[in-house]
Order: structure tokens, then sequence, then C-alpha cells
């Protein structure tokens, strides 16, 4: 059985297939930038390889022989089809997986996505959104956005994106532009709770106190809340840069004057080996974003 320790030299394939196409060592040589000697010589060689004539040589140029015809056939599809992986494989986009939380994807990332599909289209990014730890590598996970405090880890690039700044916001039905309201005013709302449950601590740092038994909505996800808190159903909590592009286009409104700051940063976490090209670049990417959001901000 042949193995492929007894196919021909690329190289003789190579001038075969050329020759073949222009009937021509001369043309060959041509085409692939070597001398008509060394066409021929390639050639020969492959004959005595394969122990059968693939060309008659004749005056007036070559023509195949009937074992050389088909054989050509053969090798010319043979070359298309490693042109055509070799091609699909050097425009395939670098893929690049980044995990960050639902509340995350849908309030930041997602808005932001066609403009960075616009100057990176060479990466193709994928986005997993789960509140989950992740492991870098058995997930195959080359970026992760998360809340919290360094050290994260020997392993592990920590690049600070946002600080933790959780405002209370509401829809326009419910809270006037500009008007703050007040500790009284606030206990007669809704207050829509997400999994971090900072009501308790954002209501001690604004007012001093917890106003007794104030109605509350629950939700599993920052996400949630504010999806409830723009149809107008209470006042939720979120990080200030998570909630500012609804802000901007009036969607919802700033309730409370205080915020609660610190604790629970949001980091862009790389590993410090292994990084592809294309993950420092969406890490680029999102420090320069969350950058000029907060010089703006």
């Amino acid at each position: 059985m042949l193995s492929e320790a007894n196919l021909p030299s690329l190289n003789g394939l190579r001038a075969f297939s050329a020759a073949g196409r222009h009937l021509s060592f001369r043309a060959a040589a041509e085409e692939l930038g070597v001398t008509q000697g060394a066409v021929a010589q390639q050639v020969r060689g492959l004959e005595e390889h394969l122990g059968l004539r693939l060309f008659l040589r004749e005056p007036r140029g070559l023509s195949f022989t009937e074992e050389g015809r088909s054989y050509h056939a053969a090798v010319s599809r043979a070359f298309s089809q490693l042109m055509d992986a070799t091609g699909a494989l050097l425009d395939t986009p670098s893929r690049v997986t980044i995990s960050v939380t639902p509340t995350f994807a849908s309030k930041w990332l997602i808005p932001r996505l066609a403009e960075f599909t616009e100057t990176h289209p060479g990466i193709d990014l994928r986005i997993t959104a789960t509140e989950r730890v992740m492991s870098f590598y058995a997930d195959g996970i080359d970026i992760a956005v998360r809340q919290g405090r360094p050290p994260f880890g020997a392993s592990l690039r920590a690049e600070l994106l946002f600080p933790q700044e959780v405002i209370a916001v509401g829809s326009p039905q419910l809270v006037a532009p500009d008007v703050h309201v007040d500790a009284a005013a606030l206990s007669r709302m809704t207050l829509l709770h997400d999994a971090h449950d900072l009501w308790p601590q954002f209501l001690e740092a604004a007012f001093g106190t917890v106003p007794t038994a104030p109605r509350g909505l629950h939700f599993s996800q920052t996400t949630l809340s504010l999806d409830a808190a723009l149809a107008g159903q209470g006042i939720a909590l979120a990080s200030r840069f998570l909630v500012q592009r609804d802000r901007d286009a009036g969607r919802l409104e700033r309730a409370v004057q205080a915020a609660l700051e610190g604790g629970q940063d949001f980091y862009a976490l790389l590993p410090h080996q292994g990084a592809s090209e294309a993950a420092l670049r969406v890490m680029e990417w999102l420090l320069s974003m969350a950058h000029e959001e907060s010089r703006e901000g």
C-alpha cells in the first residue's frame, strides 16, 4: 500500500502541473520563476519516481501520454483543493471569545458591537453571557469581564474598566428630570431588587436609614430589574455606566442624588500567557472605550 513517504516530491508535481497546463517547459518555467532546465529535470525526476512517461517530447512542444493526461487531471484537482483550503484558512477571521455578565452584555457591550466590527473586521467576536465564574482554558475563554477586587491571580492580567458607582434610576413616568426624590417619597415607590441586593446599603448611604418595609420586586439579574425600570415598574439600582445610554436618551432618570461607591469594580481579565494578537486587540478596544466614556462622564 502506498504511504506518504512514497509520494512524489511537491516540486516535481508543481513542475508537472504547470508544464501540463502549457504543454511547454519554457512557459511552465516562466510561470514558476525558474529555468526551463529545472522544470524539465523536475518532470524527469517525477517520471522516474513513477516509472511512467507522462509527456511525449516533440519538436513543437509537449503532448500527454495516456497515463500523463489522467494523472495531470488528478494532480490539478489536488492543487485546486489545496489552494481553496489555504484561501479559506487565510480568510477566516481570528476568533475571540469574551465572557461577560448578562447585564454588561445587554447594556454596554451589545450597543457598541457595530463600532467594534467596523474597526476590527478581521476578528470574529464570540460573546458568552453568564454570571458563572468560568475557566479560561477549560471553557475556551480569551477575555472575561467581571466585578471584583484584585488580585485575581498571578496568571491573569487585570485592567480596570469602570469603578463601581451604583445609582438609583427610574423611568420619566416616575421620576421627573433633574428632580431627586427624598426618603419619604422613595418609601412609597416600588424598589426593584437584583441578585446583588444593594438597596439596604444604598439607602443607608443616601439617607442614613432604611425606609420601613418598602415595596419591592425581585429579579435574578440586574438587566431584568433595569427592563422593569424602563417599563415604569419601579426604581432600580445599577452601575452608572450601564445606564448612561438610557439616561442620555431620556428613557431613565436619576432618582436619588447619592451614589454607592467602592467594592466591586469592573475589570477586564486576560491570561498573561498564550493570549492571541486578536485577544490583545479586543482588550485594547475595551480599555479605550471605557477610558473614553470615563473622561466624558
